[in-house]
C-alpha cells in the first residue's frame, strides 16, 4: 500500500507536534512537512525530529494549501488547533476539499457537523481520540439509551484536570455529563469543576511533575439523596500518547472511506473502533 499523506495542524501545540512524531515513526504514513497555525505564533518553521515544518498562518494558508495540492493531490488534515478556529478551519476543509480528522474540542459542534454533510468530503470528529476512553462513553450511551432515569435521584460531580494551557472545559466531560443527563440527574455543563493550575494538581490531585504540562484527569462521582450509595468512575491519562494512537486509527479509517468515495459523512470514533 502507498503511504497515506498526512498534515499535521496545530502545530508548535504540543498535541499537534506529539501527533505528528507518531506519524514520522508510521511506516503506513508520510508528514507533510507544512502545519495550518494561530496568528500569534511568531516561528515560522518548526523542526521535529529533523523534519523541518513550514507553519501557515491565516493570511497565506489560502495560497500555500493550493500548492500543496497541486503537489500532493490527496491527503488527510489532522486538527489539533484552538477551539476559537474550530468552524473556521472546518469551512477550509470543505471548502478545498480536503477529508480531515477533527481532535480539537470546542467550536459550535453542530455547525461543524452540518459543515461536512453539505460538502463533498467525508471527516471523522471526536472530543476524544483515545480508544479506550470513547469505548468507556459508548458504555455510558449505552445505559442512558437502555435505562434513562435510572439516576433520577443522585447528584453528579464531575471533576477535570488538564495541563494550563489548555482553553476550554475537557470535552469528553461534557460528553460524559450528556450521558448521565440521559439517566436522569439534574446537571448542567457549568458545573464541571476544572483544574489548570500546575501546584493544585501536583499537591491535591498527585499528578506526576513530568505531566503537568500534559495530562487528562477525569472523576465522575455519583451520590444517592439519602447519601447512602456512591459511585464513582476514574479515567486517567499522563502524556499524549494514547490520543496519538487513536489519531493514526482515524486517518486510516477515513482513507479507507475516501477509497469507496464516502462524501458529506461525519464518522466518530464509536465508528473507527467499530470499523464501520
Amino acid at each position: 500500500m502507498d503511504k497515506i499523506w498526512v498534515m499535521v495542524n496545530g502545530i508548535p501545540g504540543n498535541v499537534a507536534v506529539n501527533i505528528a512524531k507518531h506519524i514520522l515513526k508510521d511506516s503506513r504514513l508520510k508528514l507533510i512537512p507544512f502545519s495550518m497555525t494561530g496568528p500569534e505564533i511568531i516561528e515560522s518553521r518548526y523542526n521535529i525530529d529533523g523534519c523541518s515544518i513550514d507553519l501557515l498562518k491565516p493570511d497565506v494558508r489560502d495560497d500555500k494549501i493550493k500548492k500543496i495540492i497541486k503537489n500532493k493531490k490527496s491527503f488527510i488534515s489532522v486538527d489539533y488547533t484552538h477551539p476559537s478556529a474550530v468552524n473556521e478551519n472546518a469551512e477550509f476543509y470543505c471548502r478545498h476539499n480536503l477529508p480531515f480528522v477533527m481532535g480539537t474540542t470546542g467550536g459550535d459542534r453542530k455547525l461543524l457537523g452540518n459543515t461536512v454533510k453539505e460538502s463533498s468530503i467525508s471527516a471523522v470528529i471526536a472530543p476524544n481520540m483515545a480508544k479506550q476512553i470513547v469505548g468507556f462513553q459508548a458504555m455510558l450511551e449505552w445505559c442512558a439509551d437502555r435505562f434513562p432515569g435510572i439516576f433520577s435521584e443522585y447528584s453528579l460531580e464531575i471533576r477535570e484536570s488538564h495541563q494550563k494551557g489548555k482553553a476550554d472545559t475537557s470535552g469528553t466531560a461534557k460528553a460524559v455529563a450528556k450521558s448521565f443527563v440521559k439517566m436522569g440527574i439534574d446537571f448542567s455543563e457549568n458545573n464541571i469543576i476544572q483544574e489548570r493550575d500546575p501546584k493544585i494538581q501536583k499537591t491535591e490531585w498527585n499528578i506526576p511533575d513530568e505531566y503537568l504540562k500534559g495530562h487528562g484527569y477525569h472523576t465522575y462521582t455519583l451520590i444517592s439523596e439519602d447519601k447512602t450509595v456512591k459511585f464513582s468512575f476514574t479515567h486517567n491519562v499522563n502524556g499524549r500518547d494514547v490520543y496519538a494512537r487513536g489519531t493514526i486509527d482515524a486517518i486510516l479509517f477515513l482513507f479507507g472511506k475516501i477509497a469507496v468515495q464516502s462524501q458529506g459523512k461525519v464518522y466518530t470514533m464509536v465508528d473507527v473502533l467499530k470499523k464501520v
